[in-house]
C-alpha cells in the first residue's frame, strides 16, 4: 500500500483525483504483484552435468603454482561462471592429490600445486572459497580424494609433516612414486580421517574417489606387499564399504561417487579389450561396489569412441546392467583435437552425451576435464549450449530418502521488465529453490538458487513457478504465479 496522508485535504495543490490516479498508476507500473494460480507446470529437468577439475600438475586449476591468491580465485570464478552459463551443475574438485590438502587441514600439509612448496599456505582456503562460489551459482561441489597416493614422484620435496616423513612406515616406493600401503590399517584410517574431517567441516555435496587404489602397473613390476590380488581386493572392498557407511553416518545426504577405470576386466563385456586389468592390477572391483550399493553414483571412465574394441556404447550399456544406482559415464572431452586421439571432434562427445540420456532414471555424465571446456576445443561450448538449453537439477537419491520439503512462502512482483522474487522456507531441509518461467506457452527452468539467498530478480515472464529442493534432491509442490 502507498501511504496517502491528507490527500483529500490538499485540494487543488494535489489536483484531486487526477493526481491520485497518476501516483497509483506510476506505482502500478513500477511494482505490480503477480497473482497465485493453479496452472499446471512441466516437470523440472533432471540430469547430472559434471566436470572434473584436477589440481595435480596444475592440470585444470590453478593454471600455475605461481599465481597469487587473487589470481587463483579469479580463475575459479571464471570456471564456475562458464559452468553456470553452459548449465553444468556439478564440479568434481580434487582436494587431496597426494596426502596433501587443497584446504585448511589439521591433518595434512598444504598441496604444493597451490604455491610451489608443500606446506606453504596460499593465504586463503580454496575449498571453502570454491564451495561458496559454486553454491551462489547453483552448482554442486564434490570433493575428490586420492586415498593412497603419497607422492606422484619420489623426487618431490615433501614438508616435514607429510606422511613420507611423519609416518614413512606406512608407505612403499613403487617405480618413481611413493604409495601408502592399503593393507595397513593405519594407512586406511588416515585416508578415512581426511575424508571425514572435510565432511564434518565443509558443506560439500559429494565425496568422490577415482581409480587410484593401487598404482598402475609399470613394466611388470609388482607393488611389494607380498599379497595376492584377491587379498588386495578384499582390502579395498572393505575400505569402500567402510567409507560409504561412515559418510552416511555423518551426513547421509552427501553423495559418494566412484570413478573407476572404464573396463572392469578385459573381455567383459565380450569383445572388449584393454591393456590394463583394473580388477586384478588396481584391486578395483567397481562392479561389486555398484551392485552392493556402496556408492551413490558410479562414473566409469569411458574415454573411448562410440564403437571399437573399447566401445563407449557397449560399455555404458554393460555398466548400467550391474546395479540399480546411477551410472554417469566419464566422457573424454579433453581428447577433442588431441594427439592422444587424433581426429576426435566435438560432435563425437555430444553423441556420447546424448547416449548417456538413454535411461529414464538418473540421467547424467561427467566431462574430463574442465580445461577442455574452458579452452573451447572444437567450439565445444556452442555444442553444449544447444544440448543444455536450460539449468537442470541433479537426480534425486530415492534409495536414501523420499521425504519432500514444504513449499516455500513466496512473493513476486513485476518491476518494469523484471520480476523481483522473495521467498522464505519453513522447512530446514530445503537446500535450493528451482525457478521456472513461462513466456507464451513455453515453460523453461530459469535458475537454481541457494535457499539462503532469500530472493532473486529474473527477466519478465508471463508466469513463474518456485519449487523447494532438499539435500536428497526431493522437491516440494510448486508455487505458481502469473501476470494479472
Amino acid at each position: 500500500m502507498i501511504p496517502l496522508p491528507g490527500i483529500f485535504s490538499m485540494g487543488k495543490k494535489c489536483r484531486g483525483w487526477k493526481w491520485l490516479w497518476a501516483v497509483l498508476g506510476a506505482h502500478a507500473l513500477h511494482a505490480q504483484p503477480l497473482l497465485p494460480t493453479r496452472e499446471k507446470i512441466p516437470e523440472l529437468t533432471r540430469e547430472f552435468r559434471g566436470t572434473w577439475a584436477a589440481v595435480i600438475y596444475n592440470i585444470d586449476w590453478p593454471s600455475s603454482s605461481k599465481l597469487t591468491a587473487e589470481q587463483q580465485q579469479s580463475e575459479m570464478r571464471a570456471i564456475l561462471d562458464r559452468m553456470q552459463s553452459l548449465h553444468l551443475n556439478a564440479l568434481i574438485f580434487q582436494i587431496r592429490p597426494q596426502c596433501d590438502a587443497v584446504y585448511s587441514s589439521p591433518l595434512e600439509p598444504w598441496s604444493p600445486w597451490l604455491t610451489g612448496s608443500m606446506g606453504k599456505s596460499p593465504g586463503y582456503d580454496p575449498l571453502a572459497f570454491a564451495i561458496r562460489e559454486a553454491r551462489l551459482r547453483g552448482i554442486e561441489l564434490h570433493a575428490w580424494f586420492n586415498p593412497f597416493r603419497a607422492l606422484s614422484h619420489s623426487s618431490a620435496i615433501p614438508s616435514s609433516d607429510h606422511i613420507t616423513r611423519s609416518a614413512p612406515q606406512l608407505t612403499k616406493h613403487y617405480h618413481n612414486m611413493i604409495w601408502c600401503d592399503p593393507a595397513l590399517g593405519a594407512s586406511r584410517q588416515r585416508a578415512l580421517s581426511a575424508i571425514i574431517d572435510v565432511l564434518q567441516r565443509y558443506d560439500v555435496d559429494g565425496i568422490h574417489l577415482d581409480d587410484y587404489f593401487y598404482p598402475y602397473p609399470n613394466k611388470g613390476e609388482r607393488f611389494a606387499d607380498g599379497l595376492s590380488n584377491q587379498q588386495r581386493r578384499d582390502i579395498v572392498d572393505s575400505f569402500m564399504c567402510d567409507l560409504y557407511q561412515k559418510v552416511k553416518a555423518v551426513k547421509p545426504w552427501v553423495r559418494v561417487g566412484i570413478s573407476p577405470f572404464g573396463i572392469w576386466q578385459p573381455g567383459v563385456p565380450a569383445g572388449t579389450t584393454a591393456s590394463l586389468n583394473a580388477y586384478e592390477d588396481l584391486a578395483c572391483d567397481a562392479k561389486k561396489w555398484l551392485s552392493q550399493g556402496w556408492c551413490d553414483y558410479l562414473a566409469p571412465q569411458l574415454y573411448w569412441r562410440m564403437e571399437g574394441p573399447q566401445s563407449y556404447k557397449l560399455l555404458l550399456e554393460w555398466w548400467r546392467q550391474q546395479g540399480h544406482r546411477p551410472v554417469w559415464p566419464g566422457i573424454a572431452t579433453s581428447r577433442i583435437g588431441s594427439s592422444e586421439d587424433p581426429g576426435r571432434k566435438a560432435e563425437d562427445i555430444i553423441a556420447q552425451l546424448q547416449l548417456s540420456r538413454a535411461t529414464k532414471d538418473h540421467p547424467g555424465h561427467l566431462h574430463w576435464s574442465v580445461s577442455a571446456i574452458m579452452k573451447n576445443r572444437d567450439n565445444i561450448q556452442e555444442h553444449l549450449k544447444k544440448i543444455y538449453p536450460s539449468p537442470a537439477l541433479v537426480p534425486p537419491m530415492n534409495w536414501l530418502n523420499r521425504s519432500v520439503p514444504m513449499a516455500p512462502s513466496v512473493t513476486a512482483e513485476r518491476k518494469k521488465d523484471t520480476i523481483v522474487i522473495q521467498w522464505q522456507t519453513g522447512d530446514h531441509s530445503t537446500h535450493k529453490i528451482a525457478i521456472q518461467g513461462r513466456l507464451g506457452s513455453q515453460w523453461q527452468t530459469l535458475r537454481i538458487c541457494p535457499t539462503e539467498s532469500g530472493g532473486t530478480t529474473i527477466p519478465r515472464m508471463d508466469a513463474i513457478a518456485l519449487t523447494a529442493v532438499n539435500r536428497y534432491g526431493q522437491i516440494s509442490l510448486p508455487i505458481v504465479f502469473h501476470q494479472p
